[in-house]
Parts: C-alpha cells; structure tokens; sequence
C-alpha cells in the first residue's frame, strides 16, 4: 500500500515493521544488560494507549523479572500538541521505593515526560529511566535525560505501531508519515 487514508489526512509509509522490530531488540538489549540480574523487581510503566504495542514486544525480549503498571496521560488534539498534559487515568499501582522504566511510544517536546517525572517522584518512586519508541530530538525541549531511544525520527505527524490520529491508526504493524 502506498498511501493510507484516516479522516481528513492521507499518509506515506515512514519506518517498516522490520525496522522497529530491529530496534527494539537493540534498546531491549540495553535494557537487558543495566537489568539483568538485578535483585529488586523494576516497574515498566506503560503509558496508554500509545506505548501498548511497543510494551507488548518489548516485554518479550526482557529476560530480568519486571512488574507491569499503567498510567495513562493525554496531551494530542488531533496532530499537534496542546501543550496541556493532563492524568486520564492514574498510576495502577502503588511505587513507593520502586525503580521505574517508563515505556513511552513517542517523545516530542517532553512535556509528558517532564510530568510522568513529577507524578513518580511525588508517588515515592526511587528512580525513573525513560524508554522510547521513537525521539524527536529536534522537537525535545526539556532536560530530563532519555535513557533508551529505539529510534531517532524528524519532527512530523506519524501514525501507527501504537500511535494514532484521533484514535485511529494504532493497529497499524508499520509506521506512517503525514503526507504532505
């Protein structure tokens, strides 16, 4: 397929399914060795709805023993950011004195990151990591330190793997570009 229509937007095809796949095996295998072995059992906090996919096949490629939480944040209208993060659904769990891998699908300005740092210092956690999918270095504004990047992508509209226009998308295996 050459183009994909959703709603009012038409997108090309951007990054294969290989691809990510190839890319998640390299960031699990970093995961894997900070990990491995390790005597505490670490939380991968899975951030809804974008990061399920990538949660999904990252979670079969960890050999270190990890608990899975949710939470779930919004800040998207349609393609662009609001600026405005805000807690659709709180932390699923209680991490007082957990490490955190947060499993972020995408990163763009940082704002979400910069609040899922807040929530989790302010719930007790005793360390955050960020793990992404996919880093728009050019967009990321903030300091925080994103410690396991998949892949580096340009700073446009994507769909798939995850990741959605107004809800749709998500189920796609490859990831696609805005036309423009």
């Amino acid at each position: 397929m050459d183009k994909l229509t959703l709603f009012d937007k038409t997108f090309k095809p951007y990054i294969s399914n290989e691809e990510i796949e190839k890319a998640i095996d390299r960031v699990a295998e970093k995961l894997n060795g900070d990990f491995r072995g390790c005597e505490d059992i670490p939380i991968l906090l899975c951030v809804l709805n974008g990061s399920i996919m990538f949660m999904g096949e990252l979670m079969k490629r960890l050999d270190f023993r990890c608990q899975i939480v949710s939470i779930k944040l919004t800040s998207y209208a349609g393609t662009s950011t609001t600026g405005v993060v805000k807690t659709a659904v709180g932390l699923t769990a209680d991490i007082t004195g957990r490490r955190v891998i947060i499993v972020e699908d995408i990163v763009d300005t940082g704002e979400t990151i910069t609040e899922l740092k807040r929530i989790l210092r302010e719930k007790g956690a005793k360390e955050s990591r960020i793990c992404t999918l996919l880093f728009k270095e050019d967009a990321y504004r903030k300091d925080e330190k994103i410690d396991y990047v998949a892949l580096k992508i340009e700073n446009r509209f994507i769909v798939g793997f995850g990741l959605d226009y107004n809800e749709l998308g998500r189920n796609l295996k490859d990831i696609w570009i805005l036309d423009a």
